[in-house]
């Protein structure tokens, strides 16, 4: 079976690496796997997806439908044919498996990995004509649709979808192997420059206005003042990285903070370096990395638009509005460091069902299912 993958770019976004991480446990033998994506800009993936025999090929100008068509259609003669165009770009999956209908792509599926619907609740009248368009296409022309949590799948697809099995609740899954180790916390946070001692709070994801890195300075400011060894460690990059660092040096913060950038060691760092998590996002679909902070053990302090789905160890998560006052989550912070540090026994059963063996079962039953239609 022939699978496109159809994203923006393989960089290290939740997304991503999901697809990654299927990519690396499937039957290569049964299952080939290519990534259209919307650029020529190397992603952070592409070196170990082409290594495993995916390509990755770019269709170039999204924003103009006609000469995206042409790319489009010239990638389905130049690569293909392809059983199966499988969507993640949320509103322009409707365009997009509109093309591949036309092509005549057998299996089209439309995954929502997040929910927009109050980001957009104040868009204009253009915008708004192009989401329920877009909306009307997914729900007309998908043979599929998978949407990681409840709230992603209100966002794209019809009332009472979930009653429906034209339409699936996919919870995302990790690979559980790459945090069963014991990690050096001296070891790791000496190679960081991290002092021994430090109370680390830790954060990973794109510098990106969702991921609220602004109100992360403003719980830092608050909290130092009460906990001089705290320390914030920040992973991933984004356009608002530079923005974030100069709010850090006009705090006078530079010394309690360090921004690692893309990093592939992200077990290392949990396990190794942090003590708390910290994920105040303003909106969300179903964060892979709250999976894997919980996967290490990791207490979590995280915004309650977050899907409660997300949440495997109960004891382990505490959810606060991210309307809430830095001094509200500065005192979570705090009361989190006397909490657990291991994984409960008993989550172990409940972290398996989040596993990336569970998650491609459901993916490739979906494939199969509507390939013996």
């Amino acid at each position: 079976m022939r699978i496109l993958h159809v994203l923006g770019k393989l960089d290290r976004g939740g997304v991503e690496t999901w697809l990654v991480q299927v990519l690396r446990h499937i039957d290569r033998q049964k299952y080939q796997m290519d990534f259209l994506v919307h650029t020529t800009d190397p992603g952070a993936y592409d070196e170990e997806v082409t290594a495993m025999g995916a390509r990755i090929i770019p269709c170039l100008r999204p924003a103009n439908p006609a000469l995206y068509a042409k790319n489009f259609f010239r990638i389905l003669r130049d690569h293909g044919p392809y059983d199966v165009v499988h969507s993640h770009v949320h509103h322009y999956s409707g365009y997009v498996l509109t093309l591949a209908a036309i092509a005549g792509v057998k299996i089209r599926v439309a995954h929502s990995h997040s929910d927009t619907r109050q980001s957009e609740a104040r868009a204009g009248f253009a915008r708004r004509t192009y989401r329920g368009a877009m909306r009307g296409l997914i729900r007309g022309l998908s043979t599929a649709g998978l949407a990681v949590s409840s709230e992603a799948g209100n966002d794209l697809f019809p009332f009472g979808w979930i009653q429906s099995s034209r339409w699936r609740l996919h919870h995302l899954g990790i690979d559980l192997f790459r945090f069963r180790f014991d990690a050096d916390k001296e070891l790791v946070r000496r190679s960081l420059a991290i002092p021994t001692d430090a109370l680390v709070l830790g954060h990973v994801g794109r510098f990106t206005e969702e991921k609220n890195h602004t109100f992360i300075v403003e719980i830092a400011r608050e909290l130092i003042s009460r906990e001089p060894r705290a320390f914030f460690l920040l992973v991933g990059d984004g356009p608002l990285r530079l923005t974030i660092e100069e709010k850090v040096l006009h705090y006078g913060l530079r010394k309690r903070f360090l921004f690692t950038g893309l990093r592939a060691d992200v077990p290392m760092l949990m396990k190794g370096a942090m003590d708390v998590f910290l994920f105040p996002s303003l909106r969300e679909g179903l964060p892979i990395t709250l999976l894997e902070a919980q996967a290490a053990g990791l207490r979590c302090i995280i915004s309650s638009v977050i899907s409660r789905e997300a949440i495997v160890i109960p004891d382990l998560v505490v959810r606060e509005s991210p309307a809430a006052s830095e001094d509200k989550w500065a005192k979570l912070s705090l009361e989190a460091f006397s909490g657990l540090t291991q994984v409960p026994a008993i989550a172990q059963s409940a972290l398996e069902a989040r596993s990336i063996g569970q998650s491609n079962q459901l993916l490739l039953s979906v494939y199969g299912n509507f390939s013996r239609t």
